[in-house]
């Protein structure tokens, strides 16, 4: 059955149609919660003075750098938000270590290399969370983060072989999943239980890696 030509074509919802005032509340509400949290943990001591300090930062920068219009799909899940920020505290500790110790041996300087992980879930919220959580585990740095593609580029220390830097790649998108289950709308839930198609990331300008 074919379409009369002559009739009138059908509205077509837009495809981000603008926030209600509750949604930009939300967001608000989640982006000064967002700032305060990576204030208090750059800061490293959990204060009343770093929580207020904090939170004075965060409506001043969101005031005078009013950030884009970013939906929140998801909805907060306590039991696996406490889940990763377990699993945060844990590789916080175990990569400290590490670094302390690669700092202390004996031998040849530790090798590095950078290395592209495409995240599964391409939104700037999900970009940001991962990467901001990368950053803060020492040994692993963000030196670009790419929207169009959702890839993390990411110096590591204490890169030897190839089957580490897939472990690592595994290890991000471990990460990501563990935000997302915190964070994220089902559909994100989806996609992040779902086969990674991308291949295997490699070393972009590894430093003694072979290629």
């Amino acid at each position: 059955m074919t379409s009369d030509p002559m009739s009138p074509p059908k509205p077509v919802a837009p495809t981000n149609p603008p926030l209600t005032r509750t949604a930009l509340r939300r967001n608000r509400i989640v982006a000064v919660t967002g700032l305060t949290g990576v204030w208090m943990l750059l800061w490293g001591t959990l204060s009343w003075a770093n929580l207020i300090s904090g939170l004075v930062l965060s409506v001043v920068l969101l005031a005078v750098f009013p950030l884009p219009p970013v939906t929140f799909a998801g909805r907060i899940r306590p039991v696996p938000l406490a889940r990763f920020w377990v699993r945060f505290l844990r590789d916080l500790v175990v990569a400290s270590a590490q670094i302390a110790w690669l700092a202390v041996r004996i031998g040849k300087p530790p090798l590095s290399a950078i290395i592209a992980v495409p995240l599964r879930v391409n939104t700037d919220l999900n970009l940001t969370l991962t990467a901001e959580a990368l950053s803060l585990v020492p040994g692993s740095l963000i030196i670009e983060a790419d929207r169009t593609t959702g890839t993390l580029y990411v110096h590591v220390i204490g890169v030897r072989s190839r089957e580490e830097v897939e472990r690592f790649r595994q290890g991000v998108l471990d990460l990501e999943a563990r935000i997302v289950a915190a964070i994220g709308s089902p559909d994100e839930l989806r996609r992040v239980t779902q086969p990674h198609a991308a291949g295997p990331s490699e070393p972009t300008h590894p430093e003694g890696v072979p290629r």
